[in-house]
């Protein structure tokens, strides 16, 4: 094998041109900043380049110096990546959700399954998330629960749990002026992009000329669910994921009809994971507990 610069040198190396500072890079290793400077001394003299210019007390990494700094980050992740999912192969099950999924459902789920198996924790972190994705290798996510149609990049496996159907939703009171003269109310839109409105309008038949361009824009379903319980307009959401609210009396569908958008949510991990018998275990789990549609009247609209 071809031999290599100590490991401890270049994690030196790393993270003083992270901070560009040998003694904040000491502080973060718990060594001193001469032990820094010279392990970049032994790089320099290995590779026969210059990788910072020293100006008195002050440091500043050179072109060289960036490009090798640049590719050892992404090399200590992976390697930090690989042994954190040896270290916690007998430890809680990291799962990562979007945050409306979470709080319509998976919260709920996730303590059932904590009540039936005592020896074995699912660490939910929720977040925020546009696009739904996640990245194993840069991520500390064991699996992930996730919006999309199935294919979420190389090295990763996936399984639907219920597919997204999408329907209007507003506060009672406004269900009636929803239905006659949706293109007078007020629009909240879950997205930036306004996609919910205009999936539904494509797909339910809806033929009334209505302008997506107006109205309130929001983060979320979550936060759209949020305002049009408040009375702020008419939303749409996911049915499957609104259901509590619904039988509430909290939200009302004006319209019946629920409109298919061809994603779905789906338990993904990665390939040859350490967790796949803890996973598939926790997938079982999740199928017993998926939302199914309760409500009477409902005309569901495939998007084939």
């Amino acid at each position: 094998m071809k031999r290599l610069p100590p490991l401890y040198a270049l994690r030196a190396f790393e993270q003083a041109a992270r901070y560009n500072s040998f003694t904040l890079a000491a502080e973060a290793l718990s060594i001193t900043p001469g032990a820094v400077s010279r392990h970049i001394k032994t790089l320099e003299a290995d590779f026969a380049c210059q990788l910072f210019v020293r100006k008195g007390t002050r440091v500043e990494i050179t072109t060289a110096g960036e490009r090798l700094a640049l590719q050892l980050r992404e090399g200590f992740r992976t390697i930090e990546s690989a042994c954190d999912a040896f270290q916690r192969h007998g430890g809680d099950l990291r799962l990562k959700a979007a945050s409306t999924l979470t709080m319509r459902w998976l919260l709920d789920v996730l303590q059932r399954f904590h009540e039936e198996n005592s020896s074995l924790r699912a660490q939910l972190t929720s977040v925020w998330m546009d696009i739904d994705q996640v990245d194993f290798q840069r991520e500390p996510y064991d699996c992930a629960i996730l919006l999309g149609n199935g294919h979420f990049g190389a090295g990763t496996q996936s399984a639907l749990l219920f597919s997204e159907w999408l329907i209007p939703l507003c506060a009672p009171a406004l269900a009636s002026q929803a239905q006659t003269r949706l293109d007078q109310c007020e629009l909240i839109h879950p997205s930036a992009d306004r996609r919910d409105w205009r999936r539904w309008l494509k797909r339910s038949g809806y033929t009334p000329q209505l302008d997506i361009q107006r109205g309130k824009v929001f983060d979320s379903l979550e936060q759209g669910n949020m305002a049009a319980i408040s009375g702020h307009g008419v939303s749409v959401g996911d049915l499957l994921l609104s259901q509590a609210a619904i039988r509430q009396g909290l939200l009302a569908t004006p319209f019946p009809q629920a409109v298919s958008t061809g994603d779905g949510y789906y338990l993904v991990w990665p390939e040859n994971s350490q967790r796949q018998r803890t996973i598939g275990l926790l997938h079982r789990f999740l199928l017993e507990y998926l939302p199914q549609n309760t409500l009477p009247g409902i005309a569901f609209l495939s998007s084939g």
